[in-house]
């Protein structure tokens, strides 16, 4: 049996989309062992071809050399091929380190003496979609953008929803934020719209970073009906949340790929960034993107413009997109 070791890309939408080239690799009988930043290691661990997760101690920025040492030689002779995702130098330096024998990823980032296989990396206007970019690694020849597929053991959820003091399916979440920047992100005053419109209690998910926004949605409507767990919960108990929803709304967000992967009814909202490229592969999920709305006018010819801030300064690619408008959307997972 081949033993294989997977680097995990920093960020979990990125990791959800990793999913299809690990179902590929364990169909052919490859014993999969993922190294992931602490971070993602929970999505891996909701991918059951995944043998194992390694939590790698590294942390952002800097070379970290002596702990990619220390982890190389532990792990020097277990695992004949190790698959890159990032792009990164330092991704690729582990796998070397170890001696693992072959190293397959595409170039970048002055790499080529690290891999023994390298793949042409697409210039930016021609990548292809990220599920596919992840999954030629395999060295199929033929790759498709394969829907990400999570799973869950069903009484893990139900013991996080009982901590969490909610009930399977009896709830709908919001996740107002977006790593990248505002640019991303639908109004708050929008999401604080929706959520009043419920009949379902609201559960706002989102990173401690995302605590602010959050809880002016909560001040926006009745604390009964409004769970705010904004910084409150570990990816993990997130997961939980997200795999048992109703149905969700998002912004274009690690969390929007993760209610993709479970196939929850999700309604993704998309501003500077583009669902030709990262769409939520799902078939319960309904995208809102201005752009490719023929109705809306003056056409938006800035977008996709993939900044954090808008460079026109009135994000009308968000701004525009009323929460009736989703609430439309929402209409076959409310009823």
């Amino acid at each position: 049996m081949t033993r294989s070791l997977v680097i995990a890309p920093q960020w979990i939408g990125d990791a959800v989309m990793t999913e299809p080239l690990l179902r590929r690799l364990h169909a052919r009988g490859e014993q999969i062992t993922v190294g992931a930043l602490p971070w993602v290691a929970p999505v891996y661990r909701a991918m059951p071809q995944v043998a194992e997760v390694i939590e790698f101690p590294f942390a952002h920025g800097g070379l970290q050399w002596r702990a990619r040492q220390r982890l190389a030689r532990q792990i020097d002779g277990q695992f004949d091929v190790a698959y890159l995702c990032p792009n990164s130098l330092k991704s690729a330096l582990l796998p070397f380190l170890a001696r693992i024998p072959q190293r397959i990823g595409y170039l970048g980032e002055a790499r080529v003496g690290l891999l023994t296989h390298r793949l042409k990396n697409p210039p930016k206007g021609q990548r292809p979609p990220m599920v596919a970019f992840y999954s030629a690694l395999s060295g199929d020849a033929h790759v498709a953008n394969d829907r990400p597929r999570l799973q869950l053991n069903a009484a893990d959820v139900d013991a996080a929803l009982a901590d969490l003091g909610l009930q399977r399916g009896a709830y709908c979440v919001l996740a107002p934020g977006a790593e990248y920047g505002p640019a991303k992100r639908w109004p708050t005053r929008h999401f604080a719209a929706l959520a009043a419109q419920q009949d379902l209690p609201v559960v706002l998910l989102g990173a401690a970073k995302e605590a602010d926004v959050c809880d002016e949605i909560a001040r926006s409507g009745t604390p009964q009906r409004i769970v705010n767990l904004a910084g409150k919960t570990s990816l993990t108990q997130a997961l939980s949340v997200i795999s048992a929803t109703q149905f969700m709304v998002t912004n274009d967000s690690g969390l929007m790929h993760v209610a993709a992967g479970f196939g929850v009814r999700q309604v993704a909202i998309f501003g500077s960034s583009s669902p030709l490229h990262t769409p939520p592969l799902n078939d319960h999920a309904q995208v809102l993107w201005l752009k490719t709305d023929a109705a809306y006018q003056p056409p938006l010819d800035c977008a996709p413009c993939f900044e954090r801030v808008c460079p026109l300064g009135h994000t009308r690619c968000l701004n525009d997109i009323t929460p009736a408008r989703v609430l439309q959307q929402l209409q076959p997972a409310l009823a």
